[in-house]
């Protein structure tokens, strides 16, 4: 074999191994992104480390109440989709107590109640590890490890099930924040297929009809001309019926999912107006917001952004939003140079921002627009969470 041959097919190799490797990171990195991919992936992780027969994940349902979904190394289906409520079973104790609980064998252990017994049974366990999955700062879920002989469960083992449950509540979080991505990525294509339905579509019937009115007013001694256009007026109104019908469930979208692309769209519209960049950051998820609170954080960056224009003389604009004191606040910052009015602890002086600051006001929030140390300004507007229903 010549030399040449011996190095094409080194590089072969290497750039094989490579692939390999890349192609490895894409797929933990799409089960960090998937929610479902990282609680399968635990599952399986869970019997691979810990050294267990079977590992298993219940996620929770409601603040009362998880379900086992995804498990690795069990022979039946006798805990699949097993609801499992607060204090009930090992998993239920995890969840009451918010650590982990150990049990040497569980169908006899006194330290558990024992409503799923049959089902362990079944799945032929006996000595089990639960510990919590936590997500931020709330307990999303469940890990478990289980052997089928009792066994009295270590320390060491205890702390591998918890490092695996602490790396599964940080891929969770991740997959909330990609989810959350996806979802408003979602709802701006379906604001433009609003958008692009109603101006193309709509504005088409709304011409079909005028043009079907107008050959009335000339078919009054043509009955089957006549009889024509009002089947043909007929089906355009039904045409239109189900045209806002479309359109309808296209808007259909919870405010708080909602506010970043509206937000994102008046940034875009700014730039493209005036030439000046202009950015929109959300900093984290938001809490959930009714359309009142909405309508005003919306307001408020539309009049951060026409104050802008007006007299800044900026060179770029940042919107932020973002979770805060139990609220979202919007913020729009500038770097500009232009006459403002200065910090006085209200906010500013013109029309628009006192309508806004009084808006805000009744919803018990709060507004301000104050200059910056480095000549910009920055807008605040903040909204608490409306009040829930006890």
């Amino acid at each position: 074999m010549t030399p040449g041959r011996h190095v094409a097919e080194d590089l072969a190799a290497e750039h094989d191994a490579l692939l390999g490797g890349l192609l490895r990171e894409r797929e933990e990195l799409l089960a960090t992104l998937d929610r479902v991919a990282a609680l399968n992936g635990t599952a399986r992780l869970i019997r691979e480390s810990v050294g267990t027969h079977s590992g298993f994940v219940a996620e929770l349902t409601g603040p009362e109440q998880a379900v086992i979904r995804w498990m690795s190394g069990t022979r039946t289906d006798a805990l699949h989709d097993l609801a499992v409520p607060v204090g009930q079973g090992i998993g239920g104790r995890v969840l009451a107590l918010g650590r982990p609980v150990r049990v040497n064998d569980y169908v006899s252990s006194p330290s558990i109640t024992h409503q799923f017994d049959a089902q362990v049974r079944g799945e032929g366990l006996a000595a089990m590890i639960a510990v919590p999955i936590v997500s931020g700062t709330e307990t999303v879920a469940v890990a478990y490890a289980a052997m089928r002989e009792p066994r009295d469960f270590g320390d060491d083992a205890v702390r591998s099930l918890e490092d695996i449950a602490g790396e599964a509540g940080r891929a969770l979080k991740l997959a909330s924040v990609a989810e959350s991505d996806r979802e408003t990525a979602l709802s701006a294509e379906r604001l433009r297929m609003q958008s692009a339905l109603h101006d193309s579509v709509g504005a088409l019937l709304f011409s079909i009809g005028v043009q079907v009115r107008d050959l009335h007013e000339d078919s009054s001694d043509n009955p089957a001309l006549e009889s024509r256009l009002r089947r043909l007026e007929g089906d355009v109104s039904a045409a239109s019926r189900a045209l806002r019908e479309s359109l309808l469930a296209l808007s259909e979208s919870s405010p708080e999912r909602a506010l970043p692309v509206e937000l994102a769209e008046h940034c875009r519209s700014f730039q493209a107006r005036c030439g000046v960049p202009a950015r929109f950051v959300q900093l984290a998820q938001l809490p959930r917001l009714d359309a009142e609170r909405t309508g005003l954080l919306v307001a408020a960056v539309r009049e951060g952004l026409l104050n802008v224009e007006k007299h800044a003389g900026a060179l770029s604009v940042v919107v932020s939003l973002l979770p805060s004191d139990d609220g979202v606040q919007v913020v729009v910052a500038d770097d500009g140079t232009g006459q403002r009015a200065e910090d006085t602890g209200e906010p500013g002086t013109g029309m628009g921002l006192r309508a806004l600051a009084e808006r805000a006001a009744r919803l018990g929030g709060r507004v301000s627009l104050v200059r910056d140390e480095d000549d910009g300004c920055t807008l605040r507007a903040w909204v608490p969470e409306p009040c829930r229903p006890r």
